[in-house]
């Protein structure tokens, strides 16, 4: 491959990626506002769960609620099957993260939620799945079909539920009124603590 076309390859990608995420506004409607109030009024924990690369979304998406003040945890949908679905009581909320709706460890995790009585939120391109169905609520999310390599290799498709997601965030942030000294108690560590301690001694003088 020539220089040139890395660069275009590159250039394509990241044009591809940003148009499907800024599609993501045209797609909001009341079922965003319903799952923003279903997180906010959780008396338990947020349990976030998805496999293959939706793993890692779902883990991107419990820390990064946590971060905007809704306590939240990363759940195992394999693990589920094993013992950990015990952890699910009635108060939490499960966001259940499948783009086609029919993974079967997530679906497992999700009905068995629901049996137990939480609120089970999905995250899917396919309201009409399995997951769908069986969910109080659910978030409908279309990345742009030409986004991924092969339509299977999820680079922008989980891109763009991470986005969706880090809107929920911000969302509930303002929702919570969760401010900057709120989260500089949870976060004392690294770069964002120092320069979150620098602030408060420089006000202190």
């Amino acid at each position: 491959m020539l220089p040139e076309t890395i660069f275009e390859t590159a250039r394509d990608v990241l044009q591809k990626e940003s148009e499907s995420i800024a599609a993501l506004a045209s797609q909001l409607d009341e079922r965003f506002i319903d799952v923003a109030y279903a997180l906010l009024n959780c008396t338990g924990h947020v349990l976030v769960a998805g496999s293959g690369t939706s793993h890692a979304v779902a883990a991107r998406t419990a820390h990064l609620l946590t971060c905007c003040g809704t306590p939240a945890l990363f759940i195992h949908p394999g693990d589920s099957q094993h013992g950990l679905a015990g952890a699910v009581t009635a108060n939490d909320t499960l966001i259940a993260i499948s783009k086609g709706g029919e993974t079967v460890e997530v679906n497992y995790l999700a009905g068995y939620a629901k049996d137990r009585g939480a609120t089970v939120i999905a995250f899917t391109e396919k309201p009409d799945s399995t997951l769908g169905r069986m969910s109080d609520h659910v978030l409908e999310i279309h990345p742009a079909p030409d986004v991924d390599p092969y339509g299977m290799i999820a680079t922008g498709s989980s891109l763009t539920v991470c986005a969706m997601a880090d809107a929920l965030s911000v969302v509930l942030l303002g929702l919570r009124g969760y401010t900057k000294e709120a989260f500089g108690q949870t976060h004392p560590g690294g770069a964002v603590g120092h320069a979150l301690a620098s602030e408060r001694e420089d006000g202190a003088r």
